[in-house]
């Protein structure tokens, strides 16, 4: 069984952002390895040939939170046949972030998003071929997104429930978290684990 997993954290956020989430891991039996990367100067193009060159290492699980599940996913779309686990992204605007737009239509947007811009803005067309991915998506709307984007249904306060939906995904489910509530869980810690070990959540009638 794959115990090792990779970690990313999302836009703005520090590699120890993904500590408690790593902790939960490694008490459920898994190894994490936590993946830092420059979100706003350096962006998907410098992030992208690093995390492959981490994910050859050896095979590992991927988790994901936010602009790192984009990352994760299009890294996977440009190296198709690297061998992945399962993919867990936590509240990732998968097609497309209606807050990264609104921010980038303000002068100062390009510079608060950088090179994460257009990757947040389009998303992702789809999963990549062959590879599990679920998503954690959070339905506590507490957030500054909710101030820079339209979402219609329920949201994180930064990114919408639709938001985080795309073709291939084999599970999905949402928690009562906020987006960077997602981070600290139990919930979804328990979500995350139970999707790497089984391929599917726990899904219980809200």
């Amino acid at each position: 069984m794959t115990r090792r997993v990779v970690v990313l954290h999302g836009l703005w956020m520090p590699r120890a952002s993904m500590h408690w989430i790593a902790r939960r891991l490694a008490a459920a039996g898994f190894e994490p390895d936590l993946f830092a990367y420059r979100t706003v100067h350096g962006g998907p193009e410098e992030a992208i040939p690093r995390l492959m060159a981490r994910l050859r290492e050896r095979r590992a699980h991927v988790v994901a939170h936010s602009l790192g599940g984009l990352v994760v996913l299009e890294a996977l779309r440009r190296s198709e046949g690297v061998a992945v686990g399962r993919v867990v992204c936590l509240g990732s605007p998968l097609r497309g972030s209606a807050a990264a737009t609104g921010v980038t239509s303000h002068k100062w947007g390009s510079f608060a998003i950088g090179q994460s811009a257009a990757l947040l803005r389009h998303g992702c067309a789809a999963c990549a071929a062959g590879v599990e991915v679920g998503v954690v998506a959070g339905r506590k709307p507490l957030g500054l997104g909710r101030f820079f984007g339209h979402f219609d249904g329920e949201s994180d306060g930064t990114v919408a429930v639709a938001e985080t939906h795309i073709e291939g995904l084999t599970d999905h489910v949402t928690v009562a978290a906020s987006h960077t509530g997602l981070l600290f869980s139990r919930e979804a810690a328990d979500q995350v684990v139970g999707f790497l070990l089984t391929g599917r959540f726990r899904h219980e009638p809200r």
